[in-house]
């Protein structure tokens, strides 16, 4: 079973996007959506691609339930 975190794409050029969850920063690649995917959406990633677009609210909504987690695990979601 996998987990995906949402992340947001911070800036793009052409299929590879920069994406940014919890401070880290990666690239990842956006051949397998779907639908188009802009600065400011919200993406699910596995193995180096984005597989899904996420609506905006529900992505904020998804890390606000993982930063409860990792409280309660006594961890900081700012560093996790």
């Amino acid at each position: 079973m996998c987990v995906a975190i949402p992340s947001k794409i911070i800036s793009k050029e052409d299929l590879i996007a920069t994406v940014e969850v919890y401070g880290a920063r990666r690239q990842v690649n956006l051949m397998l959506l779907p639908e188009e995917a802009e600065v400011g959406d919200y993406v699910l990633v596995h193995a180096g691609f984005a597989i899904q677009k996420v609506d905006a609210e529900a992505g904020r909504e998804s890390l606000k339930l993982f930063d409860e987690v990792i409280k309660k695990l006594g961890m900081n979601p700012d560093h996790a």
